[in-house]
């Protein structure tokens, strides 16, 4: 078996991917910040060749929305260049090269760098996992009775064990280029969500619904982070609030 190293090892989708591997015979190392004894800021590089050294493949899986991901993907490319890693696997989100947000630039000019790397590399686009989806109900939900929902948008949420499967199965695999969107079993509009989510945490509000502007708004509203040709994930957004909070 390989020597895996998985970045953000220790995050939602990181943690879940070292354990497949883990679990498939893989000799697994965990980097991220505060991850002994491959403790790692990728922004800086510091301490990033030992954590390397006689890796086979690398599992990219570190992301900040605060930014600093084209400086990190930079750094552990180089890195990797160095150690003679043969396989790079980025994950990286549905909508990246159509929506104009600020973090889906960042994801596509990362997925440029991997290209452009001289590495073997495989690129992995999936839909958000249903816990972003529930983080953002859940700040629309602090409101009191009245719960304010941007107009029009739809989500088609994947769940993260899927996503992690995925990327685990490509990581033992040969490198595969931009391999096909993964994103959730179904494309739900915000309304939806919004309701799935009081009934499974007993909350009451009334939905009201807010058109925004802006280029951005405009192609989430179009459809623009949604993979529905590639619903090839199995559960539901209802299943995973049963599984979390317990009713749905």
């Amino acid at each position: 078996m390989s020597t895996i190293l998985v970045t953000g090892g220790t995050g939602t989708l990181g943690s879940h991917v070292t354990e497949r591997l883990r679990a498939e015979g893989h000799e697994v190392r965990v980097l991220s910040r505060k991850s002994r004894p491959y403790a790692v800021d990728l922004r800086t590089g510091a301490g990033l060749d030992r954590a390397l050294a006689g890796v086979d493949t690398v599992v990219h899986c570190a992301s900040s929305p605060a930014g600093g991901d084209e400086e990190a993907a930079r750094n552990l490319i180089a890195g990797a260049r160095r150690a003679g890693v043969g396989h790079l696997v980025y994950i990286s989100i549905v909508g990246v090269d159509r929506v104009p947000y600020s973090y889906y630039r960042s994801k596509l000019a990362v997925e440029r760098l991997v290209e452009e790397s001289g590495l073997g590399w495989t690129t992995l686009r999936a839909t958000q996992f249903h816990e972003l989806v529930v983080s953002v109900l859940g700040v629309l939900a602090k409101t009191p009775a009245v719960m304010v929902l941007p107009a029009g948008l739809s989500d088609q949420p994947v769940e993260v064990r899927e996503v992690a499967g995925r990327l685990a199965e490509l990581a033992a695999g040969a490198p595969a280029g931009r391999v096909p969107d993964m994103a959730g079993p179904q494309v739900l509009a915000l309304p939806e969500l919004a309701r799935a989510y009081l009934r499974a945490t007993g909350r009451s509000r009334k939905l009201l619904s807010l058109p925004l502007a802006g280029r951005t708004y405009r192609a989430f509203r179009s459809g623009g982070h949604l993979a529905p040709d590639r619903a090839v994930g199995t559960v539901t957004f209802e299943e995973y609030l049963r599984k979390r909070f317990g009713r749905a």
